[in-house]
């Protein structure tokens, strides 16, 4: 497949973006853009199976003086991760002013602190590369800013500008700063529109020579080694007065033009949309059957998880996950617990009340942590996410509980992505087990900190080299699941799900690959009791073992689970 299989399609999307008349100037410049990469194509490779798993990290999560903490982190990943994960994602590396690295200067450079284009090959020789495309807006110091703010001719219209008259009342906020902020250009103080703070400015994607800009970055990530694009921010991309500003018919477009192209150019690459937002938007993000992104972060499953565990009870969890189904054999689920951002809670709206939304945020402030707040399109404000770890938010940092109990209700809410359909995603703080930099929040003044504690390798493997330590424990029952996990056909993305009703106490899901006809029922007890399930199904299967603790089970359909217990219980011929 080329451009020319995707011109058709292209030019219809264009028209729609921009009108007739200007697609049909732009068509022909994006075919020279495809033209220009067409021979650096990747080796085609399966979309996803059972085996991957996708890790985030920021470049600088672990580090040691004297190298490039991308240096670092691949010799982290080889000593102590290897191939248990697949998917790499290395949270924006390029020069930025603020907000940890989404506040981007510069799309094409690697930020010299983290290393250069070459850490980022090395890291690409073992794993599947994960890049974010920071393209709702950038950093106040960029080319493009500095540009349009001078009257430079080829960054004309390139931000976003707003009229001091104009009505902006409707439009929805993911925070509470203000929307726009003045600037001085040639032509004297503008107002810029900027949706997630003063460093941070939109860019103007009304204007077709931001998107061919773009277009450019993405297919220059692609041959940098990415194999997945992360959209972020993608939601907020098309502004049109008047509406909510958020998932824009003109919004979804741009995403499948993206799209488009990268089937003309790169197949092999993958889109996956970040919007944290209530499930059925999120949905939306797929288009047909993932003719936009191919993947979608699961956000409803975080909160749901976690208030699940704290309340002992699996039934808002299980009944939303009956929900889940699948959309194509090409697009499929992140399923994640925590990210580098706090755990959102507008995915759970419609799902969790809002007093129970709000018994989260008072938990979250009790063990440490912050709520984070948006303004709504009625100049209301609500609870947006909570900064805490997730380990500190299951187990309050002053508990006097053993630590075996600890771990095994954290590693619980770890093992639940992993039975879904989808591909199971890790953050390197859960995969280490950390607790809340409080220090770090109080350096930064910023609540996310709270979950972004940069690590020294040192004292890092010093933890891990001691069997008994948080850190140790905690990785070694990720490998160990992981490896069980990659075995197991029947947790590939694609095969079949079904949510079981076992009683509260239990979250579990049938899997079944048709093709070799392995079935897992994977039963998660999400009580700090002792608790028997009664599976049906399984009189009927005759001898069943479960993968995680190694018992089989004969002539019985009632299966023990002591708190926080999992089990992966598959037929002793389907091993």
């Amino acid at each position: 497949m080329g451009f020319e299989d995707k011109k058709q399609k292209i030019a219809e999307t264009l028209s729609f973006i921009y009108g007739e008349q200007i697609a049909v100037e732009v068509v022909p410049r994006i075919e020279k853009l495809c033209k220009r990469y067409v021979d650096k194509r990747h080796d085609n490779i399966d979309k996803w199976s059972q085996e991957d798993v996708f890790l985030i990290s920021y470049g600088d999560s672990i580090s040691q003086a004297g190298e490039s903490p991308l240096k670092t982190l691949a010799t982290f990943l080889d000593t102590w991760v290897k191939d248990k994960i697949s998917f790499l994602h290395i949270l924006p590396f390029f020069p930025y002013t603020s907000d940890d690295g989404f506040s981007v200067v510069d799309y094409r450079q690697v930020n010299t602190e983290l290393g250069n284009w070459d850490d980022i090959k090395r890291l690409g020789n073992g794993y599947r590369l994960v890049f974010d495309a920071v393209i709702n807006h950038v950093s106040a110091s960029s080319d493009y800013m500095l540009g349009q703010c001078k009257g430079e001719p080829q960054y004309k219209n390139f931000l976003h500008t707003v009229e001091p008259e104009a009505d902006l009342s409707s439009v929805l906020r993911p925070r509470t700063l203000p929307l726009t902020h003045a600037y001085d250009t040639w032509e004297g103080e503008q107002l810029f529109w900027t949706t997630f703070s003063k460093d941070q400015i939109d860019l103007n994607f009304q204007n077709p020579n931001v998107l061919l800009e773009i277009l450019d970055v993405l297919l220059f990530y692609a041959c940098q080694g990415a194999s997945m694009i992360r959209l972020d921010a993608i939601p907020y991309l098309w502004k049109e007065l008047g509406t909510t500003c958020a998932h824009l018919p003109r919004t979804h477009a741009v995403v499948k033009l993206m799209r488009e192209v990268y089937d003309a150019v790169f197949p092999e690459v993958i889109l996956l949309s970040e919007t944290n937002v209530p499930h059925q938007e999120n949905l939306s993000y797929f288009g047909n059957k993932g003719d936009e992104a191919q993947v979608i972060y699961n956000f409803t499953l975080p909160p749901l998880v976690l208030y699940s565990i704290h309340n002992g009870t699996a039934s808002k969890l299980s009944n939303w996950a009956a929900s889940i189904e699948k959309i194509s054999d090409d697009a499929t689920y992140l399923n994640i617990t925590a990210t580098h951002d706090g755990i959102g809670l507008r995915p759970a709206e419609g799902i969790l009340t809002v007093d129970e939304l709000k018994a989260l945020g008072d938990l979250a402030k009790n063990r440490g942590g912050n709520i984070g707040e948006k303004t709504n399109s009625d100049g209301t404000i609500s609870p947006y996410e909570l900064n805490i770890t997730f380990f500190d938010i299951l187990n309050a940092p002053s508990s006097q509980e053993s630590l075996d109990l600890q771990i095994n209700r954290f590693m619980l809410s770890q093992t639940i992505p992993m039975c879904l359909m989808g591909i199971p995603g890790i953050y390197i703080h859960s995969l280490l087990g950390s607790r809340n930099d409080l220090e770090g929040v109080q350096k930064t003044g910023v609540p996310r900190s709270i979950n972004r504690k940069k690590l020294d390798i040192n004292e890092l493997e010093k933890e891990l080299a001691e069997p008994d330590s948080l850190r140790s424990r905690v990785l070694a029952r990720y490998l160990s699941l992981l490896s069980i996990r990659q075995k197991q056909n029947a947790f590939h993305p694609n095969a079949l799900q079904e949510v079981l009703e076992l009683g509260e106490a239990f979250f579990a899901v049938k899997r079944t690959c048709q093709k070799s006809e392995q079935v897992i029922h994977a039963i998660h007890n999400v009580n700090n009791k002792e608790a028997v399930c009664v599976v049906e199904e399984l009189t009927r299967r005759g001898g069943v073992k479960d993968l995680l603790s190694g018992e089989s089970f004969s002539g019985t359909n009632e299966i023990p689970l002591a708190a926080y217990q999992v089990r992966w219980l598959t037929g002793e011929g389907d091993i």
